[in-house]
């Protein structure tokens, strides 16, 4: 059953094929035989699981269930959770218990999907490998030498080892759709405010959104469209219907015009990744969409502002960890500053602390308007660009990573080798767009990403066309051999 997608999974449920019961325990002795190796678990909740678990079960005997009534699931560790350790991969809050469900949790757990634990991620979600957790790194499945991608890598290598039918994850920066690249599965970003941020622990609260990570588009429909909807109590949160995500998948995409962006295919993009990307344009061209050229003309610029905006705004969101209120406190502190130098230096790790002195730096009085303000406008610009692009096409489709997964410690020394791993997905987080990345044909036997980007509220579309393109494929069907 573990190799069953939810839309499968859901008709075994409901025709009795298994019950929730069943196929929870199932799922939970794949987290205990195999986590050992990959670590994409911080937090495993059998009892909660169990409990949910036979409590789905009645609600399908009753004839009350749903698409996701009974499926077991993951959330990254930065949701919180009622009752159940939340801990952003940080020392900070290693023993923090949270005392309520964030909106994304409770709207899934409404509608009947179970939650196995919670996964492992870079801490506070700065990391595109995995490894700045202080829980230690996340292996990827298909090769446990190398990295899942990051910040929602734990998320990545338990859907991809079949340890979990889905699992939530967060993007601020490509933090859904590099690990899904990288590990073989489709990762859906919806446009900034279509997912409510109410109880994720915030990084940078203008890039930050939730997303499923799933096998398959037809299964991100489905979470979506349990996690979608506006929420009164997050300000950013969108104030319009959800659409009907599944109900668009069928739809032939002949016709649909794909916008190839000429500045995403050239240098620094690798030879076997970019084989694969025409291979996958390819196909779609097959299936009838028309391919045309568009230019993003700024979106060498989106690093740099990135790394200016989201630092700017993580020292501001991580200002309230001070060991004061909640969080890691030193011992016996000397005085006031020393209780907030110490909780803090013992509390960060390395990357955060990088992170947070920069946003500082550039929020700083003499250097706001030279950094902060500058990345601003330039951020504008990429929008602007994005909208010039959507006159011309429907959809823009490119690689989602430059490469394939990369060794486990093989750019933890050079932060910005780091940083460009998410250089073909960070101008859609700056835009606020919807994204997601779907596998594409493999390069040296590693996963690769197809990424499709949006324009505003436009999933349905997005979901569509990757559906359309598994349909006819089954690249998103193939699973690393030792976890079959």
């Amino acid at each position: 059953m573990h190799n069953k997608t939810i839309a499968e999974l859901s008709i075994a449920l409901r025709d009795g094929q298994v019950s929730s019961t069943e196929l929870t325990t199932q799922m939970l002795q794949r987290v205990k035989t195999h986590d050992a190796t990959l670590n994409s678990f911080v937090t495993v909740t059998e009892d909660l699981a169990l409990a949910q678990a036979r409590a789905a079960d009645e609600r399908i005997a009753a004839g009350a269930a749903g698409p996701l009534t009974g499926i077991p699931i993951a959330h990254k560790d930065i949701f919180c959770t009622l009752d159940v350790r939340t801990s952003c991969g940080s020392r900070m809050l290693e023993g923090f218990v949270s005392p309520y469900d964030a909106t994304v949790v409770a709207n899934l757990q409404r509608a009947g999907a179970v939650m196995l634990g919670k996964t492992n991620m870079d801490e506070f979600a700065m990391g595109s490998s995995n490894e700045t957790s202080y829980y230690g790194p996340v292996r990827n499945p298909w090769d446990t030498e190398t990295v899942p991608g990051g910040s929602s890598g734990g998320s990545a290598a338990a859907v991809a080892a079949r340890l979990c039918a889905a699992a939530t994850g967060t993007d601020t920066g490509g933090s859904i759709r590099q690990p899904a690249a990288l590990t073989g599965i489709t990762g859906l970003k919806p446009t900034y405010g279509r997912c409510s941020r109410w109880g994720m622990i915030a990084f940078a609260s203008s890039l930050d959104q939730a997303g499923p990570m799933t096998r398959s588009a037809e299964d991100a429909a489905l979470m979506l469209a349990a996690m979608a909807g506006f929420d009164e109590r997050d300000s950013t949160s969108a104030q319009r219907p959800v659409d009907d995500y599944v109900g668009a998948l069928g739809s032939p995409i002949k016709g649909v015009r794909i916008g190839i962006v000429k500045e995403f295919m050239g240098e620094g993009l690798d030879a076997g990744v970019g084989a694969s990307v025409s291979a996958a344009l390819d196909e779609l061209t097959r299936l009838g969409a028309e391919l045309v050229e568009v230019s993003l003309p700024n979106a060498g610029l989106s690093v740099p502002a990135y790394y200016v905006v989201a630092p700017a705004e993580c020292s501001s969101n991580l200002a309230r960890f001070d060991g004061v209120r909640y969080g890691h406190r030193c011992t016996d502190p000397k005085d006031l500053e020393d209780l907030y130098k110490r909780s803090r230096s013992e509390g960060f790790g390395a990357e955060v602390k990088r992170r947070i002195m920069i946003g500082t730096y550039a929020l700083s009085a003499g250097y706001y308007d030279a950094y902060y303000l500058k990345a601003q406008k330039v951020r504008q610009l990429i929008a602007d660009d994005f909208r010039r692009a959507f006159a011309a096409c429907d959809v823009i489709v490119g690689p989602t990573a430059p490469g394939t997964a990369f060794r486990l410690g093989e750019k933890a020394d050079d932060p910005v080798s780091m940083y460009l791993q998410d250089i073909y997905t960070i101008a859609v987080n700056l835009a606020g767009l919807p994204g997601m990345s779907i596998p594409a044909p493999a390069s040296d036997g590693m996963p690769v990403g197809l990424q499709l980007i949006g324009n505003y509220f436009d999933e349905a579309r997005l979901l569509n066309v990757a559906h359309q393109l598994q349909l006819a494929t089954d690249w998103h069907r193939q699973a690393p051999a030792d976890f079959v």
